[in-house]
């Protein structure tokens, strides 16, 4: 931990603590569960933890710090057995990235790796002289690390594949075009293909972000990167009411959708297509990348279609189990699954049915 300042690790306690406080909320939420479903036969299933994961935490342009208290304190608080994390060094020195490496720590990580992009991933999924293979693979990273994800899933299992930032804005004429400007223009300065989209109800609030949007290129200091977002992805649109504001953000399905409107709560009541949601002017998307709780590993490309983000639940799998305690039970199971697999022609798995049948079932 040297090389970090009192102020600096109170603020990643902060963010941490915020996490870990949400986490463990997630995790009590999963319950084992166990019925007996008809007399003498039980199912039940429990949910177990992976033992060997790999978090993944990007570097280059911008040290992710936060990515470390995202994966890595999640999987501790899933109750994940080893932990591996592992970072870039510094682009054109080649140092350790002190402050990834302090979150990564005071996260739980039992080892910690200094090497990062596809050869990382590599390593930690065959395993090295040095470093035993991991079952699981989560964490950002560019579009290199996004395919070596690709490619090794099936002999891992991976958390989603992560595409460029990805950030809508869902706005009436209750807020200004300052807040709206400055909340696309901080996700837009992720990458030179990040998207940034508004819709709202309001064309006076349309012109007016563009016109803030520009104003605020001219002073920030990441304005070379956040500007190329802008021009070749940006979007305002403008639509004639709050229900077809929700069908093109349905479309959309946007990683982070920022809701700045009076009636917030239909958004969150109806939508069902987004990474995220941010609801109010009082929050923001920053805030949930950096500090408040929630994981900002979530699905781009539309994925949140099909998947919500990386959460406490990603590192447990759930397993099902059986059992009978009464021979009548079993007997009556095996009557039925006997024709069942005669149906499908399936003798041997019949034959499994048909002895148990014999053995027990009183003349």
């Amino acid at each position: 931990m040297a090389g970090v300042s009192p102020q600096q690790r109170e603020d990643i306690a902060f963010a941490q603590d915020n996490v870990r406080r949400f986490a463990e909320l997630q995790r009590a939420s999963l319950s084992d569960i166990e019925a007996e479903v008809k007399p003498g036969v039980f199912l039940g299933h429990k949910n177990l933890p992976m033992r060997n994961v790999l978090c993944y935490v990007p570097g280059g342009k911008f040290p992710m710090i936060a990515s470390a208290h995202m994966s890595v304190l999640t999987a501790k608080v899933a109750g994940c057995d080893r932990v591996v994390a592992c970072t870039p060094p510094m682009p054109g020195t080649g140092e350790v990235p002190t402050l990834t490496v302090a979150a990564m720590h005071m996260a739980g990580a039992d080892e910690i790796w200094i090497m990062g992009g596809v050869h990382a991933i590599g390593a930690a999924v065959h395993g090295t002289e040095r470093l035993a293979p991991v079952d699981f693979v989560v964490g950002p990273g560019n579009a290199y690390v996004a395919e070596a994800k690709r490619q090794l899933f099936g002999k891992v299992g991976i958390d989603l594949i992560a595409g460029p930032t990805e950030t809508l804005l869902l706005c009436d004429d209750s807020v200004d075009a300052e807040l709206c400007a400055t909340d696309l223009l901080g996700q837009a300065e992720h990458g030179y293909n990040s998207p940034a989209v508004m819709v709202t109800t309001s064309e006076r609030l349309a012109h007016a972000t563009c016109a803030e949007v520009e104003r605020q290129l001219l002073t920030l200091p990441t304005a070379e990167t956040a500007s190329a977002s802008w021009r070749d992805y940006g979007e305002v649109i403008v639509v004639e009411d709050d229900a077809q504001m929700l069908e093109v953000a349905e479309q959309i399905c946007s990683e982070h959708v920022q809701v700045m409107h009076r009636d917030w709560r239909y958004f969150l009541d109806n939508m069902r297509n987004y990474g995220a949601l941010f609801l109010g002017e009082e929050t923001n998307v920053s805030y949930g990348d950096k500090v408040i709780g929630t994981n900002h590993t979530l699905p781009t490309n539309h994925a949140g279609r099909y998947t919500g983000g990386l959460w406490v639940g990603k590192f447990i799998k759930t397993h099902t189990y059986q059992y009978i305690t009464d021979k009548a039970a079993s007997v009556e199971i095996g009557e039925y699954c006997s024709r069942l697999c005669d149906y499908e022609h399936f003798a041997g798995h019949g034959e499994q049915a048909r002895i148990r049948v014999r053995r027990w079932k009183k003349e």
